[in-house]
C-alpha cells in the first residue's frame, strides 16, 4: 500500500483524504516510512519533522471526520519545504554553518499559508548555502543525490526539494528562484518547478540572498499539482513591500483547459538565442521534439529573437553577488547564529571577522567579494549600474516578443545532470547551468520547466522552459498541461513511472 501511496499526485491523495478514503496520517506516514527508507541514499533533507507532520495530519483528519470541509484542495497531503524558508520552532539553517541550530520566532507568510491550508509539511529539503549554487554541492552538510542517478547533481539551489519529489519522498515541495533555483532542479530530476511572477509570492520570512530576484515558487510531480499548490502560496502580502497587490492568476483553471491537450490560437515564440553552441546534443533533440509536439497541439510556433539575453549571465552575476553582500552583512555573530572567537579578548570586529570565516562556505565568500566590490567607489557606475542597464535592455526583449507571442519556450537548461564533483572547481562551468534560466528573473516574468522527455545522450531527464508575461502565469500553465498531457500520452505512461528504483 505504501509503494501505492507514494506514486499518487497531490490531487488524487487530496481527493481520497477529503472523501475519507484514506488518511492524512496515513498518507503522511507512508511518506515518512520512504525518507526513512532512501534519504541515506539521497539526502535531500536536512530536518525531518515526524511529529508535527503526524499532529497537522491528524487535525485534518479530525476536522474531516466532524464533518468539516477541508481548508484547501491540497489539505492532508505532504510537502517538503526548502530550508531558506523560516519555520518556527523547526530549525532554519540555509545550508550554512552560520545558521546551523537557528530555530525562528516566526513562520514565513508562504509556511503559514501552507499551515493554514491544512498542508503536511514534512521537513525541510537540502540547498546550496544561502541558495548560492546549482548543485546542491555547496551545502555545508554534503550534496544531494539525484534519484535518477545518485553520482549525479539534483540542480541547484533547491536541490533538496526537487530530488524529494523525484525520490518519491514527498509529492509537494516548495523552491526558491534567484536565478534558476526552481527550474534547473526539476529539469535535471524530471519534475515540474514554477517561477511565479516575481512578488506573486510573498518574500517575508525568505532568508534573502538577492531582494529583487528572490521568487519562492511551487515544485511538484504534475502541472496540475504545481497549480494547485501555487494558488495556495500566491496573493498580496502586506510584510512584503514588494508583493503585488493584484488578484492571483487563475492558474489551476488554466491547467485544466490545458490538460484538454489543445493549444489552437496560442502563439508560442522560439528563442532563437537559447539553441546552438554549448547545448548537449539530447538536449537540443528533445528541445526540438517538444516544439513540433506543441506544434501538432495547434499552437503557432514562430522563432523570436531576444538579443540581449546573451548579456544576462554576466548582469546577473554581478546583480546578485551586490544584493547579496548588502543581504549577508546580517550575519555578524552579534545577534543570532554562529559565533567564534568570543573568548572575552577579541574586538567585536575580530569576533565578526572569525565567524564569518568559519560560517560562510567558499561560494558564499566568493559572491561576497564580487558583489563587495562591484558596489565599492569608483566602480559602481562601470560594474553594478551597467548591469542595471543591460537589466532594463533585457526587460524590453521580452515586452518585445510578448508583443509578438502568448509565451517563450527553451530548453531550461543546457546539460542533463552532471557528475557530483565535476564542476566544483569550475565556478564558470556552474554558473553556465542557468544560462536559459536568469532573463526571466533578471525581468520578473511567470517561468517555469516541464519535462520533456529523457536525452538520448545519457537517458536522463531534459527540461522543457515555458515562459510568459508578468501576471500572466496562467499562460505557461496551460502550455506546460497541453505538452504534459501529450507527453505521457505518447509515452503511453506518466514521465515518473520511468524513474529508476531505489
Amino acid at each position: 500500500m505504501n509503494s501505492e501511496l507514494i506514486k499518487r499526485t497531490a490531487a488524487e491523495l487530496a481527493a481520497k483524504i477529503h472523501t475519507g478514503e484514506l488518511s492524512s496520517v496515513e498518507v503522511t506516514q507512508a511518506h515518512l516510512d520512504r525518507i526513512a527508507k532512501v534519504d541515506d541514499q539521497l539526502r535531500a533533507f536536512l530536518h525531518v519533522d515526524a511529529e508535527g507532520a503526524l499532529a497537522a495530519a491528524a487535525k485534518v483528519d479530525a476536522d474531516i471526520a466532524a464533518g468539516r470541509a477541508p481548508s484547501s484542495a491540497l489539505a492532508g497531503v505532504p510537502l517538503a519545504l526548502k530550508d531558506v524558508l523560516t519555520t518556527r520552532g523547526i530549525p532554519t539553517t540555509c545550508g550554512s554553518k552560520t545558521l546551523e541550530g537557528w530555530i525562528p520566532p516566526y513562520d514565513a507568510t508562504v509556511t503559514r499559508k501552507l499551515r493554514e491550508a491544512g498542508v503536511v509539511i514534512v521537513g525541510k529539503t537540502n540547498m546550496d548555502e544561502f541558495a548560492m549554487g546549482s548543485s546542491t554541492e555547496n551545502s555545508a552538510y554534503g550534496p544531494t543525490h539525484n534519484p535518477w542517478d545518485t553520482t549525479r547533481i539534483p540542480g541547484g539551489s533547491g536541490g533538496g526539494s526537487s530530488a524529494s519529489l523525484a525520490g518519491f519522498e514527498a509529492p509537494l515541495a516548495i523552491g526558491t528562484d534567484t536565478g534558476g533555483s526552481i527550474r534547473q532542479p526539476g529539469s535535471v530530476t524530471g519534475t515540474v518547478g514554477v517561477k511565479p511572477t516575481y512578488g506573486g509570492v510573498s518574500r517575508y520570512g525568505l532568508v534573502a540572498f538577492s531582494s529583487s530576484l528572490d521568487q519562492a515558487g511551487p515544485c511538484a510531480r504534475t502541472v496540475l499539482d504545481a497549480a494547485l499548490l501555487h494558488e495556495i502560496i500566491a496573493g498580496h502580502d502586506p510584510l512584503d513591500s514588494t508583493s503585488i497587490d493584484a488578484p492571483v492568476p487563475p492558474v489551476v483553471a488554466a491547467a485544466k483547459q490545458g490538460a484538454n491537450a489543445d493549444l489552437t490560437g496560442v502563439k508560442v515564440g522560439v528563442v532563437k538565442e537559447f539553441r546552438g553552441e554549448g547545448y548537449q546534443a539530447g538536449v537540443l533533440d528533445s528541445f526540438e521534439a517538444a516544439v513540433e509536439q506543441l506544434r501538432e497541439l495547434g499552437a503557432e510556433v514562430v522563432e523570436v529573437s531576444c538579443p540581449h539575453f546573451r548579456y544576462a549571465l554576466p548582469a546577473y552575476y554581478l546583480i546578485s553577488p551586490s544584493e547579496c553582500s548588502s543581504n549577508l552583512a546580517r550575519f555578524d555573530a552579534m545577534r543570532y547564529g554562529l559565533r567564534v572567537g568570543d573568548d572575552g579578548t577579541r574586538s567585536a570586529e575580530e569576533v565578526m571577522s572569525l565567524s564569518r570565516e568559519a560560517g560562510f562556505g567558499a561560494e558564499v565568500k566568493r559572491r561576497i567579494i564580487i558583489g563587495t566590490y562591484a558596489l565599492s567607489s569608483g566602480y559602481y557606475d562601470a560594474y553594478y549600474g551597467s548591469a542595471q542597464q543591460v537589466r532594463t535592455l533585457i526587460i524590453r526583449d521580452f515586452e518585445a516578443a510578448y508583443q509578438q507571442v502568448d509565451v517563450l519556450v527553451s530548453p531550461t537548461t543546457p546539460t542533463t545532470a552532471f557528475k557530483i564533483g565535476e564542476r566544483v572547481d569550475d565556478p564558470m562551468s556552474m554558473y553556465l547551468a542557468d544560462l536559459c534560466t536568469i532573463p526571466a528573473n533578471l525581468a520578473g516574468n511567470a517561468a517555469m520547466s516541464v519535462p520533456s522527455g529523457l536525452s538520448a545522450d545519457d537517458g536522463l531527464p531534459v527540461g522543457l522552459q515555458i515562459m510568459a508575461p508578468a501576471l500572466a502565469d496562467e499562460r505557461m500553465y496551460r502550455v506546460a498541461a497541453a505538452f504534459e498531457t501529450a507527453r505521457d500520452a505518447a509515452a503511453g505512461t506518466a514521465f515518473l513511472n520511468q524513474i529508476p528504483e531505489l
